[in-house]
């Protein structure tokens, strides 16, 4: 990694996240010649600068904006001149983003599209996004902005801008996974809450995640989608009971688990791949790459031209319509359908 790293300025998006954090002391540490980091939290930002510096790790800068300003983002290709870009920004909570669809889709469709295309207009020759296995057949709005934030980026990729996204699983440790969740839970006495006995998901580690995010930028393939060797799914259901045991011999008392039923945009189990999609061993041996169908070309700007209209003037059956035209697999939830259904209600 150090090849591919050391001595190269890096555009790291959503650096104050969990995984974005990681990922810029794991960067730090393969000696780049500068590395930008871009963030719309101040206290996410402020946190991971405060880091880096203490820890003698100068060679970084903090940038406090957002991945949709775009001249924002001209202002950096300018100043900065990255040669390289991780794109990890993302709005990921699923109930959350179904109650704010709009957010979600600008945020990570929008978002991932704008920065894809001035990367390639700026000659920029590794870009790797971050994606979800929740991209996969959505049923939520954050997994469908995912899905086509991986199209925009499978649009623009060629020989001289290498385009890459890796659908990752749930990551242990990062915001939003359960564990820390549980932990908090089973702190107070319980109960932990599940939503279903029978939901699974993928895992992996924080060091798992970082890892093969790096290795997707040094891949001879050039650009696509990739996946990591994963193993076999984990039963949230368990997963919670093993907590409990292994903290009974601190908290000394009987832990209850409570089940809440599914989340609208939960799914009772998650996938990697499209039912045409198929995969191929890489240059990475814990890394495969995902053959998919081509991009088409011109009703895909024709349909992010209109997603961008509709989320623009806030209208949510436009919005909708384009996210279900550019992604056909796209099965809304009831609850954003019901909101769809009534802006559409003609005024009495």
């Amino acid at each position: 990694m150090e090849k591919t790293v050391c001595g190269r300025t890096i555009l790291l998006t959503g650096a104050g996240g969990s995984i974005g954090s990681a990922l810029a002391k794991a960067i730090l540490d393969l000696e780049p010649r500068h590395l930008v980091l871009l963030d719309h939290s101040e206290r996410n930002l402020n946190e991971i600068d405060l880091e880096l510096s203490l820890s003698g790790r100068t060679s970084h800068t903090s940038v406090l904006g957002d991945l949709c300003d775009t001249r924002l983002l001209a202002e950096l290709f300018q100043q900065y001149r990255p040669e390289m870009i991780y794109h990890v920004a993302a709005f990921k909570h699923v109930p959350l983003m179904e109650n704010n669809p709009f957010a979600a889709v600008r945020n990570n469709a929008l978002g991932t599209a704008t920065l894809a295309r001035i990367s390639q207009a700026e000659g920029v020759a590794v870009f790797v996004m971050v994606s979800t296995d929740k991209a996969v057949n959505p049923i939520s709005v954050m997994g469908v902005s995912k899905r086509i934030a991986e199209l925009a980026v499978l649009r623009l990729n060629n020989p001289e801008n290498q385009m890459s996204a890796i659908r990752l699983g749930n990551v242990l440790g990062s915001q939003g996974s359960v564990v820390p969740t549980f932990r908090n839970q089973i702190s107070r006495g319980g109960p932990v809450t599940v939503t279903h006995p029978d939901v699974s998901r993928y895992f992996l580690t924080m060091d798992e995640a970082v890892e093969s995010i790096l290795l997707v930028s040094r891949l001879e393939e050039h650009g696509g989608i990739f996946i990591p060797q994963l193993g076999a799914p984990v039963k949230i259901l368990e997963m919670a009971r093993q907590l409990i045991i292994d903290a009974r011999s601190r908290f000394r008392q009987d832990i209850s688990i409570r089940f809440t039923g599914l989340r609208a945009g939960d799914k009772m189990s998650e996938e990697f791949l499209y039912q045409n999609e198929s995969i191929s061993p890489t240059s990475e041996h814990k890394l495969c790459r995902v053959t998919t169908t081509g991009v088409p070309v011109d009703t895909f700007d024709i349909h992010l031209e209109q997603l961008s209209r509709s989320v623009e003037r806030r209208d949510l059956a436009a919005m909708m319509d384009a996210l279900c035209k550019m992604v056909p697999d796209y099965r809304p939830t009831e609850l954003l359908s019901r909101a769809r259904d009534k802006v559409c209600q003609p005024k009495s």
